[in-house]
C-alpha cells in the first residue's frame, strides 16, 4: 500500500529507478518531458513530499525527485552524509543520465544539499531554488538552546535530539509516528493539509533503526557543513528563495549573503511545508522562475 511502486499509480508517467554511485545506491522517481529539474526533500519526508507538485511541471520538465542517501529507498551507509558529499550524489547522479546542466530545487535538509551543489557544481546548475531553509552557516551556533517565552516560533528541539547518537533510533524505532505527527502538527500552518495517508508513508519509511540513524547523521554533520561553506564562492546561477512568512526574512538574509543573483518570494498562509500546504503556488512560481 505504501510501497514506491503503490504510490506511483497515483502518478501516471512517472517510474521509480534505481542506481549506484558515489558509494551508495540511491533511489529516484523520474517523469516528464523537457529540461531536468531535480527536487530533493527533507527531514521527515521522502520524495512523496513533492507528488502534489510533480504533475503541475512534469508537463514541461524532465523531473528527477531524489530520496538522499539515508532516506526512503535509497541505501543507508554509515556516513557520507555531510552535504558537500550528497550534493556529490547529485551530480553522479545527473552524470549518469547524461545531463550537463540541471535546474535543482530543495527543501529543508535537501534546501541544504541543493545549496551544496549550485556551489560545488556551478557548471552544471542553471537555476537554483531554496525551499524555506538555509544551508547551515555559524548563525546555527546562535539558535536558543531553551524557548522564548512570549515568542511565538516551534522550538527547534529536533536540531539538538538529532545530534545524539544511538540513543534516538532506541527511543522511537516503533514510535516514529509520534514525532511525523508532532512535527507535522507544529510546522503546518494548517495540520488538516496533510492527510494520514501522506503522514504513514512517512512514519513508515522512519519508523527502523537503520533509518532513524542515517537521518539523524544529516544533523550530525552540521559541523562540517559549516566549515564547508566558509569556503564557497558565491553562487552566481539565478537564484530562488520561497519561504513561508516566518522563515522569509532569514532566508533572504542568508542567500543575499551567499548568492548574486537572488529573487524571494513569500508563501502566506503556510508554515515550513510548503509543498504540502500551498503546492499549487510553489510550483507556478517555480515555472515562473524557469521559464
Amino acid at each position: 500500500m505504501y510501497s514506491d511502486q503503490e504510490l506511483l499509480k497515483n502518478l501516471s508517467g512517472f517510474a521509480s529507478k534505481y542506481t549506484e554511485l558515489n558509494g551508495v545506491k540511491l533511489h529516484y522517481v523520474e517523469g516528464g518531458e523537457g529540461e531536468p529539474l531535480v527536487l530533493i526533500p527533507g527531514w521527515p519526508e521522502t520524495w512523496w513530499a513533492y507528488h502534489k507538485v510533480m504533475p503541475l511541471i512534469s508537463s514541461k520538465y524532465r523531473v528527477i525527485v531524489v530520496d538522499l542517501r539515508g532516506m526512503g529507498s535509497s541505501e543507508k551507509p554509515p556516513d557520507g552524509y555531510d552535504k558537500k558529499n550528497m550534493a556529490k550524489d547529485i551530480y553522479e547522479l545527473i552524470q549518469k543520465l547524461n545531463y550537463e546542466k540541471i535546474h535543482i530545487c530543495g527543501h529543508d535538509i535537501g534546501a541544504h544539499v541543493a545549496f551544496s551543489f549550485a556551489a560545488n557544481y556551478p557548471g552544471a546548475t542553471s537555476k537554483l531554488i531554496v525551499l524555506d531553509t538555509p544551508h547551515p552557516d555559524e548563525s546555527m551556533y546562535q539558535l536558543p538552546m531553551l524557548p522564548i517565552p512570549g515568542l511565538n516560533y516551534p522550538y527547534p528541539w529536533w536540531l539538538a535530539f538529532n545530534q545524539v547518537k544511538e540513543l534516538p533510533e532506541v527511543l522511537l524505532t516503533g514510535r516514529m509516528n509520534l514525532v511525523i505527527d508532532w512535527v507535522f502538527n507544529a510546522l503546518l500552518n494548517n495540520p488538516s493539509n496533510i492527510n494520514e495517508f501522506d503522514k504513514a508513508v512517512y512514519s513508515l519509511a522512519y519508523d527502523n533503526p537503520e533509518s532513524i540513524r542515517s537521518s539523524n547523521a544529516w544533523y550530525q554533520t552540521f559541523a562540517q557543513d559549516i566549515q564547508d561553506i566558509k569556503t564557497y564562492k558565491k553562487i552566481d546561477a539565478p537564484v530562488m528563495g520561497i519561504a513561508c512568512s516566518s522563515n522569509y526574512e532569514m532566508l533572504k538574509a542568508f542567500l543575499t549573503k551567499f548568492a548574486t543573483n537572488i529573487g524571494m518570494e513569500k508563501i502566506e498562509d503556510s508554515g515550513h511545508f510548503l509543498l504540502a500546504e500551498k503546492p499549487q503556488e510553489v510550483a507556478k512560481l517555480i515555472m515562473a522562475f524557469l521559464e
